[in-house]
């Protein structure tokens, strides 16, 4: 693969990614349920990455056991998301992190949501990107590096599988206010994202050769980076910690105090004494 062929496939999933997030903003506003637009992301980033994978670039080419193996992981990531978000949003409805956001945002709220799904097409074509990347590795055959990050991606799938469905079973036990500790969620106050990030941590591995035959591959470590700073610093863990505060209140925050906010494995074990 070559610098015009991925610019050529990157500006056709740019495309698709940016009209996707516009029937997101379109969709929202016209429903007044937010929770629509995460559901949108997850199918569509999923969607044009298969597309990306096993699309063929070139008429004289055809398909190769990475490019399957990888369209396969990516696909069974997006389906078992939108597919989670989805049911969510059809039992609880808004999204209360993007409610708050167009609160904030006044009459000016419309343009500015319409700005910030146009980002997430952004950094979804980023991820898209370093999916064609791993795809399109030229080195034949397997490798064992394709394999291990095949199983860190399927590790993710099944630790986000886990997550949800322990804050699930919380949820149903003591109900929606109370604060989930147990489990992988005492591990750390955001399992879901941790093992979502994890999940985007496989396409560099299969992505880069380290003998030097596919230099490109390694703009893949993109997609962790990019998941790491939408998790931690924009989307993801700042206002969803917002709202449990708001509503929380105090227990909330003892929680915060003796769990990380990310990283189980930086797990703080001081217990809170108040």
């Amino acid at each position: 693969m070559d610098l015009k062929e991925l610019f050529l496939a990157a500006t056709f999933g740019a495309v698709m990614l940016s009209a996707a997030m516009l029937g997101a903003w379109w969709i929202q506003r016209r429903t007044g349920n937010t929770g629509w637009i995460d559901v949108i992301w997850s199918f569509s980033v999923g969607g044009v990455s298969v597309l990306a994978a096993i699309t063929p670039l070139r008429p004289d080419t055809s398909l190769t056991l990475r490019q399957v193996a990888v369209a396969c992981l990516v696909g069974v990531w997006s389906a078992r998301l939108g597919w989670h978000i989805l049911m969510r949003t059809r039992a609880v409805g808004d999204d209360p992190r993007y409610r708050k956001m167009i609160e904030g945002w006044g009459e000016g709220a419309d343009r500015h949501m319409l700005r910030n799904l146009q980002i997430q097409a952004g950094v979804g074509l980023l991820l898209c990107t370093a999916v064609m990347l791993a795809a399109r590795n030229p080195s034949p055959g397997l490798r064992v590096q394709d394999l291990l990050g095949g199983v860190i991606l399927l590790a993710g799938i099944v630790g986000e599988m886990v997550a949800d469905h322990q804050l699930r079973r919380h949820r149903e036990r003591l109900g929606s206010g109370a604060v989930c500790s147990t489990g992988l969620w005492r591990l750390t106050r955001h399992p879901n994202y941790f093992f979502e990030w994890t999940c985007w941590c496989a396409y560099p591995i299969i992505a880069i050769d380290l003998g030097g035959g596919n230099p490109i591959g390694w703009f893949a470590l993109t997609a962790p980076l990019c998941m790491y700073w939408l998790l931690n610093s924009v989307s993801g863990i700042p206002p969803l910690e917002e709202h449990m505060v708001r509503t929380r209140g105090e227990a909330y925050r003892a929680y915060q105090r003796r769990t990380k906010a990310f990283f189980p494995f930086l797990q703080d074990k001081v217990r809170d004494e108040r």
